[in-house]
């Protein structure tokens, strides 16, 4: 029988035994040297925190040390602008919310203006000593810089297009190479959608919640109208009652609350200032902002771009002339060499006069002409006149049938359709008024085209007249219809083309036996229009040829 295991008895302490290493784990000695490693790493990079938090408290030490010492220096400045007319520009932070608004019995409230100074973009205000007068009667007026041109361009290049400046077929009939920048295909067929977004997107957000107000029926309300309804700003338009159906059914299409009030500009102004003074609107109006100017600027800047080696810019010279001064500002920084030209009416010869004066031209017989528009506006805009003043090379006026031939050029040589504000460039080179530019590259801007049809039309057989394409005359023709037959015959024989005939001979008070015959045809030319009139001659000397 098998005996069970006995016991093992236990081991007497203080005896030494050899240890057993497990194969499994490394040798103690590696361990501690790891461990040592480790500590010796997380001490160094402590350290190295520790040393950069030091060092950036002393340099925040420096810098409130600084600024201590530049605010104290620029306390005296602040003061002295705190009842300047910059401060009075800022806007409104406690505005009402807006009122549920449908005619213009709802109309009720407060009103502000924007007037803004132009002022160099980045650069604070001029310090002023205590006894001087305020900022905004200094003579020195800055210059818009370029960045400021580009800063706008690149705010807008979502929603304005870059218009194109084609090289036209009218340059070997003037002698010149010549490009046309057609601003008129913009939204609302003008230039200032440029410089009316601007304006809008830098309004306050209270501001704009609160709405806009502009008054007449010219380019800039209509860009008003849309540009605002595209920014989700309430927008109101004053027009005369004499506005055209169109204009004031394209501002109602573009989202804007339109009233028609008074029988001038002057009264829709007057009108739209009592609205906003009772509501707590914006009153805009072309004014020195130099958002707006920096805004129309851009085509100035595109132009450069667009014509390599470019020599002139010929521009249109109205009462605002905002358009003229910003791309003049742009162009003549980015080449002082290229010459900067602009064209007046010369029955509104406004910055001619304001130019001459040294000041703007107020005039009560100026403005809201039918045919020239913004052209015939008064000019009121002092800091932008002392700018075009300063960089327009050459201003020139041109008559009403110059423009009315430019106008007819464009529809024939460009299929284009022009107002009298965007066909105004066009007109000083065919009156020949621009001799120097012969041989030369040259710009010619079409800033408008906002032409309504019964106008277009006037205009075009006005133009057909002076361009004597169109020709009229009357004679005294037997009853006999031989008479007439031997006429059409002599028509025939020139070439031209009856457009209209007519005969009268019930309210004739002579020549009982008589029938007095009106002819109107079309001609090629001069030349063509003088031989048909010799040719009558000889055979009715009695001819009666209306004059242009």
């Amino acid at each position: 029988m098998d005996r069970p295991p006995a016991r093992s008895r236990p081991r007497p302490r203080g005896t030494d035994y050899p240890e057993i290493q497990s194969p499994w784990l490394p040798p103690y000695t590696a361990v501690a040297k790891i461990l040592l490693q480790l500590f010796v790493y997380v001490a160094v990079v402590l350290f190295s925190y520790a040393e950069e938090l030091i060092s950036k408290r002393n340099n925040d030490k420096e810098k409130k040390s600084e600024a201590a010492i530049f605010q104290a220096g620029c306390s005296k400045e602040q003061e002295s602008l705190e009842n300047s007319s910059l401060d009075q520009c800022q806007p409104s932070n406690q505005l009402e919310p807006l009122k549920e608004y449908v005619d213009e019995d709802g109309l009720q409230g407060n009103a502000k203006t924007w007037k803004l100074k132009v002022l160099a973009h980045g650069e604070e205000p001029p310090v002023i000593p205590p006894k001087s007068r305020p900022c905004q009667e200094t003579s020195s007026f800055k210059l818009i810089k370029l960045e400021d041109i580009n800063t706008a361009a690149s705010e807008i290049q979502r929603r304005i297009q870059v218009t194109p400046c084609t090289y036209s077929r009218l340059s070997k009939k003037y002698g010149m190479e010549l490009y046309l920048k057609k601003e008129f295909l913009q939204y609302t067929g003008s230039v200032k959608d440029r410089g009316v977004l601007c304006l809008l997107a830098s309004l306050h957000p209270d501001q704009q919640r609160k709405g806009v107000i502009v008054a007449s029926d010219s380019n800039f309300s209509m860009a008003v109208a849309y540009h605002a309804t595209e920014l989700q700003i309430p927008v109101f338009v004053i027009m005369p009652t004499n506005t055209s159906v169109t204009r004031v059914r394209m501002c109602r299409d573009y989202g804007a609350v339109v009233i028609t009030f008074g029988g001038s500009a002057k009264d829709s102004r007057s009108h739209a200032q009592q609205l906003a003074q009772k509501n707590d609107y914006l009153y805009l109006e072309e004014e020195d902002n130099v958002k707006y100017l920096s805004g129309l600027g851009t085509m100035g800047l595109e132009i450069f771009r667009q014509v390599p080696n470019l020599d002139a810019v010929v521009f249109p010279a109205g009462g605002p002339c905002g358009l003229l001064a910003g791309s003049a500002a742009a162009l003549k920084q980015l080449n002082p060499q290229v010459s900067v030209i602009g064209v007046q009416p010369e029955s509104f010869p406004v910055i001619k006069h304001s130019l001459k004066m040294s000041h703007p031209v107020e005039s009560q017989t100026w403005g809201g002409h039918m045919f020239y528009r913004d052209l015939s506006e008064p000019c009121s805009r002092k800091n932008t006149l002392q700018l075009m003043g300063e960089l327009v090379d050459k201003i020139v006026t041109v008559t009403e049938e110059d423009i009315l031939i430019a106008m007819l050029r464009l529809l024939e040589y460009e299929r284009a359709t022009i107002d009298a504000e965007g066909a105004i460039g066009l007109a000083a080179i065919v009156a020949g008024k621009l001799p120097e530019l012969k041989g030369k590259r040259v710009t010619v801007v079409l800033c408008s085209g906002n032409l309504s049809l019964t106008l277009l039309q006037q205009c075009i057989q006005r133009a057909l007249t002076l361009d004597s394409r169109t020709c009229k005359f009357s004679l005294w023709l037997s009853d006999s219809a031989g008479d007439i037959a031997r006429l059409l015959e002599i028509l025939d024989r020139e070439a031209v083309r009856v457009l209209d005939v007519q005969k009268e001979h019930g309210f004739v008070t002579s020549k009982l036996f008589m029938t007095k015959v009106t002819c109107v045809a079309e001609t090629r030319d001069k030349q063509q229009a003088a031989q048909l009139r010799s040719a009558l001659l000889e055979r009715y000397p009695s001819l009666e040829w209306m004059q242009q």
